[in-house]
């Protein structure tokens, strides 16, 4: 290309008068025509090659999501606070080898960071190891604690999902040594809050118990050295039919048909406590003394769940598997039911939106005595539920506001800036919302019509008579109507009206 030919001929014309010590002034108009070529040869080629757009697997969050992100993230913070959490936050990327060997199959979604000669890092997958590695290094054990922050996987993207390479993480975690199933049922009765609080529809709560999960693995045939990849192939059957996982047991892992077929009696079983109590009965597992106390801690679970009143929403369903290897207890895991919306054309599928259970053996893989620290907590979906939302609220055409001003400071007549100024610092400086607009002369008709396009609820008009009479007008945007305020109760009158809104 003639054009790059020019350049890399101008930059040997460069580098000579640099050799030769020419004069400064002749080297630095050349250098100066050199960038000016490079500069006409990038314009060109960045209209044909460069794109604009988000990483796969990510996606930007305008002021309309936003504000329906922050309302979902109120919902759960209230939520976590009323359950009397503390908050924490780590880092964005931990060392390689605290999040090494933690996640089973999905180690390989991990993000590994460019190796720049210094340590090894990460991106962090969950918030959860990372949250074990704060325990063990701080040497506490006791916490009850909730965290929000962003977690990355290398994942195949379905955005419409909500399944992100980029996406938040709502995890609540409580850490101690406690009276068997307590703490476990109050991360239950959390979920139960916070789905019930959000309005997402008709849910169940599946739980399990991985003491169940091993011990059937253990009757029904399957070698200990396979517990946890047969473990990842159940954690499948949410999303494919029981053919195929047991297909990938036999061909793939090498599980022997009958093991595979006595797995497929089992994990077709779902009920409440009166399945619980079949299962103790169960000639096979109930002589298998970790399935048995498993069965006995579920038993307990009910217990619990029926004083806070919550069984309707709670299945015990024995081919939840969560494929985590960090699990040692109780399972859980969140769904939405399919249901027919009135308003949209086909029903939502979501799947999975909250998932946890109990990880006595976490703390102590990052203690140097390996001292253990029994945890169980949950994590909130927020990306899926956050898909839910955003849809329901395009179907309904529901207006969202995307900020939160109160008022907004306008004039009747020209020059009247100082005065809008002089009344909007006041109302700042008494914590009120305000806002106005950005020219010295605006029309009262293009004030009030912003109003109306951004949803603010009133107008503080000044105008020379009011200034005389020692009053504001305030005009309802809603209804029109409008009322004099004496200048000294403008602010308690806006904190009236507003906290009806």
């Amino acid at each position: 290309m003639a054009e790059e030919a020019a350049v890399r001929a101008q930059a040997e014309t460069v580098r000579r008068l640099k050799q030769d010590k020419a004069d400064a002034d002749e080297i630095a108009k050349e250098v100066a025509k050199l960038l000016e070529m490079k500069a006409q040869l990038g314009t060109d080629e960045g209209k044909h090659k460069f794109v604009l757009k988000t990483p796969k697997g990510t996606r930007d969050f305008g002021p309309k999501e936003m504000a329906i992100r922050e309302r979902a993230f109120k919902a759960i913070i209230s939520c976590f606070k009323r359950h009397g959490a503390e908050v924490i936050d780590t880092p964005v990327f931990e060392l390689k080898e605290t999040l090494t060997g933690k996640y089973g199959e999905d180690s390989k979604l991990i993000y590994d960071l460019k190796d720049q000669g210094g340590e090894l890092l990460s991106l962090r997958y969950d918030l959860t190891v990372p949250f074990a590695r704060y325990l063990a290094m701080n040497k506490i054990t006791n916490i009850k604690r909730y965290h929000i922050a962003k977690v990355y996987r290398r994942d195949n993207p379905a955005m419409t999902r909500g399944r992100y390479r980029e996406f938040y993480q709502c995890d609540f975690d409580i850490a101690g040594q406690f009276d068997p199933m307590i703490p476990d049922a109050e991360c239950l009765k959390i979920v139960h809050e916070i789905l019930s609080d959000l309005q997402l529809g008709d849910f169940v709560i599946k739980v399990n118990d991985r003491r169940i999960l091993d011990g059937m693995f253990a009757v029904c045939g399957v070698p200990d050295s396979k517990f946890r990849t047969i473990c990842s192939s159940v954690d499948k059957l949410d999303k494919v039919p029981w053919e195929e996982v047991r297909s990938e047991m036999v061909g793939e892992k090498g599980l022997s048909p009958e093991a595979a077929d006595r797995i497929g009696e089992y994990v077709q079983l779902h009920g409440g406590l009166d399945l619980i109590e079949q299962l103790l009965q169960d000639p096979q597992l109930s002589q298998n003394k970790v399935a048995k106390e498993g069965l006995g801690d579920m038993k307990l679970l009910f217990e619990y769940l029926t004083l806070f009143g919550i069984t309707g929403k709670i299945s015990f369903d024995l081919s939840l598997a969560r494929g985590l290897d960090y699990y040692t207890g109780v399972i859980f895991e969140a769904v939405l039911l399919q249901q027919d919306h009135e308003h949209l054309e086909e029903p939502l599928s979501v799947g999975s939106v909250a998932g946890g259970g109990r990880y006595d053996g976490l703390v102590g893989m990052f203690d140097a005595k390996g001292r253990k620290v029994p945890c169980v907590g949950v994590s909130i979906g927020i990306e899926r539920i956050f898909s839910i939302l955003e849809q329901r609220l395009e179907a309904s055409e529901e207006k969202i506001r995307t900020t939160e001003t109160q008022v907004l400071v306008a004039s009747a007549q020209k020059k009247l800036l100082e005065e809008r100024l002089r009344l909007i610092s006041e109302l700042w400086d008494a914590g009120i919302k305000a806002e106005m607009l950005y020219k010295k002369n605006p029309k009262l008709l293009n004030q009030l019509q912003y109003c109306e396009e951004t949803g603010i609820p009133l107008v503080a008009i000044v105008g020379e008579q009011e200034l005389k009479d020692g009053v504001v007008k305030l005009r309802i945007v809603a209804t029109r109507e409008e009322v004099n305020v004496r200048r000294e109760s403008l602010v308690e009158e806006i904190r009236i009206r507003t906290s009806q809104c």
